[in-house]
């Protein structure tokens, strides 16, 4: 299974997914790494490994239009089954999302439909559901549509909140569910044992 990485930072779920590949705990390889940061970590690493890896940006295609096409063809040409969002502060475009519908997934700090959307990324996530005072957190693996966090959710994964939890301390316990769970559902879809489009 060829996996698509977008990102736009340091590459941490990246990594997670080589490690991963490499442990033999993942049949898949990644075949593409795709930044809107060209001094991105994940490009990188991406280029420590040997693996292909691309910048588009506004810099690169200022007009929109114009990128989502780049990124599409990019992904298209890289034979990607599967596109992983890991960290990518865009959002796709039209062109893109119409391509690989139902190909395109993306993980998030939290138990969807709760405290998704626009501004709930990082630390802010995990604020909220202490703030909210929510006795369970977790992480969500989801399919991307047009809008934030609101695609199907295809597997969720539960955390406590422990009293006197921090929003650092809540993300350290959820980053390392959130990236076992992407292993897990991406280690089924290469089996074959789930199938995209969902």
């Amino acid at each position: 299974m060829n996996i698509a990485v977008l990102a736009s930072g340091e590459g941490t779920t990246l990594q997670a997914i080589l490690d991963a590949c490499s442990a033999g705990e993942l049949s898949a390889r990644i075949c593409l790494v795709v930044s809107n940061n060209s001094r991105s970590g994940a490009l990188a690493r991406a280029a420590s490994m040997g693996i292909a890896g691309a910048h588009f940006s506004a810099l690169t295609h200022p007009d929109p239009a114009h990128l989502d096409h780049a990124i599409k063809e990019r992904l298209t040409a890289a034979e990607a089954d599967v596109v992983l969002l890991a960290g990518f502060m865009k959002r796709l475009g039209p062109a893109t999302l119409e391509q690989f519908r139902g190909r395109i997934i993306n993980t998030h700090p939290a138990l969807l439909p709760k405290f998704g959307g626009r501004g709930m990324y990082g630390l802010a996530v995990h604020q909220a559901v202490i703030d909210a005072n929510e006795p369970i957190s977790g992480a969500s693996v989801h399919l991307v549509d047009t809008e934030y966090d609101t695609g199907r959710v295809i597997a969720r994964r539960e955390v406590s909140v422990e009293p006197g939890d921090t929003a650092e301390s809540l993300s350290t316990r959820v980053q390392a569910c959130e990236r076992a769970l992407l292993v897990s559902v991406l280690d089924e879809l290469a089996r074959g044992a789930r199938t995209l489009p969902l």
